[in-house]
């Protein structure tokens, strides 16, 4: 990622070293040098071609947060970067990225692995101490999400098809989860989320820090608690919470419903 978002470089040499040093060096491309007949071209000149098809339909908006594990490669066959040799994908605002590689997985859907030729006029673009001319990049999409200050367009009330609960908690199932367990009220979970008001302001977001956060179900609003419970991981759901399941009005906290993204990346048990 550091060699994607332009003022956070990354030699690659250190890259290449770290990728020695953790065995997990993914390997050269046999069609590196140049696209081959089969790849599709943009206007732009981006080609790419699909490595793995996605299993779905979705495909990010220019200005959305997204997941992926990726390699970068020269034209020579030099790594240069890649979040698989850290062992962990990257999240980060898509329209941070070079112009060639945001081209690129906007084509893509999530689940999707795209091999992406991106010349140097869309790259670095012959920046000192990195790489030169075309470089290579293996993608694989592995989720896309709207970004946290853009609120959702049903944040001022609950959907019709919104399920609720007795005690007055709302939400909708954005993404199907992969497990079958579901925390109890007294587990840790690490989670990633965005809040929002009813006007559409975002007063927190894990997604914003770019870092899931890890916390108790017994310290949290008691519409998280209850939340929470009916998740299983994997799963990402939008809540709208009552204020009397929220802060309660309490002064320097947000008032009125809340309406929260979570999703349940792990129990922590």
């Amino acid at each position: 990622m550091r060699q994607l978002l332009g003022g956070l470089a990354i030699a690659a040499l250190a890259a290449t070293s770290l990728a020695a040093q953790s065995g997990t060096v993914p390997p050269v491309p046999d069609d590196v040098a140049a696209p081959p007949a089969d790849a599709a071209k943009t206007a732009s000149g981006v080609a790419s071609k699909v490595v793995k098809p996605g299993g779905g339909e979705e495909k990010p908006l220019p200005t959305d947060v997204v997941t992926v594990h990726y390699t970068g490669w020269s034209s020579a066959g030099q790594m240069f970067d890649s979040s698989r040799t850290r062992g962990n994908p990257a999240m980060f605002p898509l329209n941070r990225a070079i112009p060639g590689w945001r081209e690129c997985v906007q084509l893509m859907t999530v689940g999707e692995t795209r091999r992406c030729w991106v010349p140097q006029e869309l790259a670095y673009r012959g920046q000192p101490g990195r790489p030169a001319g075309t470089v290579v990049f293996d993608i694989e999409l592995m989720d896309t999400r709207r970004a946290p200050n853009v609120a959702p367009p049903d944040v001022k009330e609950p959907p019709d098809d919104a399920k609720r609960t007795a005690s007055g908690l709302a939400y909708r199932i954005l993404k199907p989860g992969t497990g079958a367990r579901r925390p109890s009220a007294f587990d840790r979970v690490t989670v990633h989320y965005t809040g929002w008001t009813t006007d559409g302001k975002m007063f927190d977001s894990s997604v914003a820090r770019g870092m899931p956060a890890t916390l108790s179900l017994e310290d949290v609003i008691r519409g998280w608690t209850e939340g929470m419970q009916l998740m299983v991981e994997g799963e990402r759901t939008r809540f709208w919470i009552p204020q009397n399941l929220a802060y309660k009005g309490e002064a320097g906290s947000p008032r009125g419903m809340l309406v929260f993204d979570v999703d349940l990346i792990r129990i922590e048990r």
